[in-house]
C-alpha cells in the first residue's frame, strides 16, 4: 500500500490541477495542429506534442508518491523551464522557425504565460518540500524485512 504524497496537498493540488489542465490543452492543440495541418509548421507542433507529454508526466510525478517520482517531477519540470526558455526565446529572435505558435511561444503568451509561471512555481514547490517527499515513499520500497532475490541467471 502506497502512502500518500504530501506533495498533493496545498499549493501542490493547485500546481496539479494547472498542470492537469494545460496537459488537456496542449494535447488538444497539438493534436489538431498534427491532424490538420503538420506540414505548416512540423517543428512548432511537434514541440507542442512534446510540451503536453511534459506536462502529462509532470502531473503524475506530482501525484505520485516516493523519491524516484520526486526525481522524475524535478527532471521534468526543470527540461519544462529549459523548453519554455529556449522555444520563447527562439520564437522571440526568429520568427520563421515557428511559422505558427507553440505551447510555449512567446514565454507562453497563448496561455497568459502559464507555461513560464508554471515551472518556476513546480521547482519552488518541489525544493520546498524535498525531505517530505523523499519520505513519501511507497511501502513496496522498503524492503528490510523482505528476503533478498537471487541474481539473475542463478
Amino acid at each position: 500500500m502506497a502512502t500518500r504524497s504530501s506533495l498533493a496537498t496545498g499549493v501542490g493540488r493547485v500546481l496539479i490541477a494547472v498542470y492537469g489542465i494545460l496537459a488537456l490543452a496542449a494535447t488538444g492543440r497539438s493534436v489538431v495542429q498534427i491532424i490538420e495541418k503538420f506540414s505548416f509548421a512540423p517543428f512548432a507542433y511537434t514541440l507542442s506534442a512534446v510540451a503536453a507529454v511534459v506536462y502529462i508526466v509532470a502531473m503524475i510525478a506530482l501525484i505520485a508518491p516516493g523519491r524516484v517520482w520526486y526525481r522524475v517531477a524535478c527532471v521534468t519540470i526543470g527540461f519544462e523551464m529549459a523548453g519554455v526558455l529556449v522555444v520563447g526565446t527562439l520564437s522571440l529572435l526568429d520568427h520563421q522557425l515557428f511559422p505558427d505558435d507553440t505551447v510555449w511561444s512567446y514565454y507562453g503568451l497563448g496561455y497568459l504565460f502559464a507555461p513560464l509561471v508554471l515551472p518556476i512555481a513546480g521547482l519552488w514547490w518541489l525544493r520546498k518540500h524535498h525531505r517530505t517527499a523523499a519520505q513519501a515513499t511507497p511501502a513496496a520500497d522498503h524492503r528490510s524485512d523482505a528476503t533478498p532475490t537471487a541474481p539473475v541467471g542463478e
